[in-house]
């Protein structure tokens, strides 16, 4: 089946493309960007050409957006315009194409100010049972997009699957106070632990949503790394860290001592896979462990596809105080 990918210029959809082509899939890339791995250059706002687009395809994976790292640069006009206005362009005409399956690119960043417990709380255990509560024009853009596509999937029988996806970006934290402390690989090691995914693993999810959709009807799955973490260490993630991660993995000691690294001092969220390793039957590869026995071979931890795709930035400009501006 012909697979229609937004973003195809981005980091996502960059690696879906790669990995579609890898496998002889047919497959169209629409992105407001020119790039090698861009079919159809123009806005997803734009009804001809997402009509136009939607000739001959059966799969829609929806991975264009405005990210977080836009927030200092783009109105919450410009973020109602292209993450929900423009969804609803594609939405609409996914059903009026008899679309069989949408996949929908949802951030973690949905639950907001549900992923930070108050002082002296455990950790928290972020499922997709999680009462998101916004936080940023961001997330409340990408929630309103998701209540679309339910909407879709219940009122126009469209099959869509939300991924809301951790962090897979190759660039330096948008906090200050991590990135003078921590070498990057260092900082993304660590969130190995409670809130990164490889973005392989993220082509996976989606590969396997845009297979499954017609099967599930609905579903919104949280797209991370497998935590090493059960519930009872929740509450000492908060006080000690280190010590939860030696008790479980006694070689991290010695494997980061001989990089210099750190592990952080607290961890606050803890990402959880469980329902879509069950329902969407993912299997990701790279997490915790898979870090640590690079680190004891003296490998990278990415993957292939994340050292292909590499660092692609937010904007064409360079900031002075970070990758991108934090507001």
């Amino acid at each position: 089946m012909t697979i229609l990918v937004t973003g195809s210029a981005g980091h996502l959809g960059e690696a879906l493309i790669r990995s579609l082509g890898a496998a002889r899939e047919p497959k169209k890339g629409l992105d407001i960007k020119p790039s090698p791995f861009t079919d159809h250059v123009g806005s997803i706002a734009d009804r001809a050409l997402v009509k136009r687009c939607m000739k001959g395809v059966r799969a829609v994976i929806h991975a264009a957006t405005l990210h977080k790292p836009h927030m200092a640069t783009h109105s919450y006009s410009d973020f109602l315009a292209t993450n929900v206005a423009a969804t609803l362009v594609l939405l609409e005409e996914a059903v009026n194409a008899g679309v069989e399956a949408f996949t929908f690119t949802s951030t973690t960043s949905a639950f907001g100010s549900a992923l930070t417990p108050a002082a002296g709380e455990p950790a928290t255990w972020v499922t997709e049972d999680v009462t998101p509560v916004p936080r940023n024009i961001y997330g409340t853009s990408k929630l309103a997009a998701e209540s679309l596509c339910e909407l879709f999937a219940r009122r126009h029988c469209l099959p869509v699957i939300i991924l809301r996806t951790s962090r897979f970006f190759p660039e330096a934290d948008d906090d200050g106070a991590i990135r003078n402390a921590y070498d990057v690989r260092n900082a993304q090691a660590n969130e190995f632990l409670n809130r990164r995914v490889d973005i392989e693993d993220v082509v996976s999810a989606h590969l396997l949503a845009a297979e499954r959709a017609r099967e599930l009807g609905f579903g919104r799955y949280v797209i991370s790394a497998t935590t090493p973490f059960a519930q009872d260490d929740l509450i000492a993630l908060r006080q000690d860290a280190p010590a939860v991660v030696h008790r479980l993995f006694p070689e991290a000691r010695s494997l980061f001592a001989g990089r210099q690294w750190r592990l952080f001092p607290v961890i606050d969220r803890v990402y959880v896979n469980h329902r879509a390793v069950r329902e969407l039957g993912w299997q990701p590869k790279y997490d915790f462990r898979h870090v640590l026995d690079c680190l004891g071979t003296g490998t990278d931890f990415r993957s292939p596809l994340a050292l292909a795709v590499g660092a692609k930035g937010y904007h064409d400009r360079v900031f002075a105080d970070g990758p991108y501006p934090v507001v």
